[in-house]
Formats: C-alpha cells, structure tokens, sequence
C-alpha cells in the first residue's frame, strides 16, 4: 500500500522513525513528510503569510523511504506532500507515533489528528496513532499494531471516508487486553498560568494545567452509550480506535434551533 506519515513531534522524533521503518520493512511504499521540529498543539494551522521550505532527509530511515523535513504546521507538510511533493496520492494517510495521548478533547489542538484530518479534508482516509505517555520510550507495540490495522484496512478498506483515532498504552504488547471501538470522552485540562519574571524584569506567563478525565459529556450528542469512551479503555490497557470526521455540524442543534424564526423589517 502506498503510505504517507507524518507527525507533529518533528523529523527526529523516534516514534514517526519506528513507524515508518515498520511499515516499511513489512512491504508497504512508504513517503514521510513532518514538521523540522516539534509543533505539537498546534491544531490545524495552516502557514499562509510566509513560504514553506522542505529539505529532503537522508539517513535517517529506512532505505526505501522517501523523507522530507518541512519548516511548516504539521497541516501543511500533509498538504505539501500531496499537492506538491509525490508524484501520485498515497491510499492511507498516518500520523503518529506520538508521544503523548490525544483522547478526548484534546484531539481539538492535536497536531497529530490535525495532519491525519488534512488527509481525509483531501479525500484520503487516516489513521492519527499516539502512544499515551510522555516519557515512556519503546514504540514498538504501537508500531506493530499499526502494521496490524494496515493489514486490516488492505483487505477491507474502509466504507466510508473518516480517520481513525487510535491511542496505544504504554506497555508491552503481551499486556495489551485487546482493540476496542470507542468513542470521544472527555479529557479537559483545568489550565493555569505560571507568571513569571524575565531576566530583563518583564512579566511572562508559561500554560501548565491539571487533566481532569472524570467529566461527563454533554448531553444530547446522540452517542451510543454502549460504546465505551477512549479515555475509559485507557485504563484497562486496551487500544482505543475513535471512528472521527472533519464536519463538527451539531444534528441535535440544528432539529432544536429549526423552530427560530427571524422577522426581518
């Protein structure tokens, strides 16, 4: 299968490395195009008011794989790599290996679901895949039931155009109880400002904030509470596969707003 990947931790980043040298050595074509460096949050953010560049990285892969670094938003080297960079459209996008979760709402800020979503926005499907720890090194079950999926998705594509969300715990792979359909809980951060004083004595403040995953959706979201929520099966060591889509139209909204009625003079 023709494959594109990208991330939002950067070009040097182990978990993209160990990705696409998987796909790569099972069979797969496989092109990289992500960020010169981390852009992690960085949501969807396109670079329109200055030109992007991209370099083409040796060394750093697998032999057989394409690679290039760009100085953009991890939305932009998605969109450069398929209008501009390779000569034909991949049939599956990926994202990840990120470190760090994107349950949640925080797939909201996500530059690793933001460079999946660029995917399907393009009519390609994607895969956004993070590895749920900031410090925890070894992306190798993570890779391999990426290898997994895409064996998956090459016998049965997928039947409608959508990204997969899929989030890893970090344990070796014989902990792993199982893969589960979820759907987006809720993961919000209580947000709190350090301030701080520069050396040249001028206020600054730095975002930390305090995760907060016991919240309940809102109501009215016509969600199958059947199907369990992503940050849920975190905790029974289960990877979490979360069916997503670009269009945020609220179909609830729209059924209760459509009595309004506006009188114009």
């Amino acid at each position: 299968m023709k494959l594109l990947i990208s991330n939002d931790d950067g070009i040097s980043a182990l978990g993209i490395r160990t990705l696409a040298n998987t796909l790569a050595e099972a069979g797969h074509d496989v092109s990289v195009v992500c960020p010169d460096r981390e852009r992690s949050a960085t949501g969807h953010g396109l670079t329109l008011h200055q030109p992007i560049r991209a370099e083409m990285v040796e060394s750093l892969f697998h032999p057989a794989i394409n690679a290039w670094a760009c100085d953009g938003t991890p939305s932009d080297c998605v969109k450069l790599a398929l209008w501009a960079l390779l000569d034909s459209p991949p049939e599956l996008v990926l994202s990840g290996i990120n470190q760090g979760a994107n349950l949640g709402t925080e797939i909201l800020y996500s530059g690793t679901v933001s460079a999946a979503m660029e995917g399907i926005i393009e009519g390609i499907p994607s895969i956004a895949l993070s590895l749920t720890s900031h410090t925890h090194k070894n992306f190798e079950p993570a890779a391999k039931f990426a290898k997994l999926l895409v064996d998956q998705l090459t016998a049965e594509p997928l039947p409608d155009l959508m990204l997969l969300n899929v989030n890893i715990p970090p344990i070796p792979w014989e902990e792993i109880v199982g893969a589960t359909l979820t759907r987006q809980g809720v993961r919000r951060y209580v947000d709190v400002f350090n301030k701080r004083v520069d050396p040249r004595g001028k206020t600054y403040y730095w975002l930390t904030g305090e995760v907060l995953e016991d919240v309940q959706p809102p109501a009215g979201l016509n969600l199958p509470s059947d199907i369990p929520t992503d940050v849920e099966v975190m905790r029974n060591n289960f990877i979490s596969i979360t069916p997503l889509q670009y269009n945020l139209t609220y179909a609830n909204g729209l059924h209760q707003l459509s009595r309004w009625e506006f009188k114009f003079p």
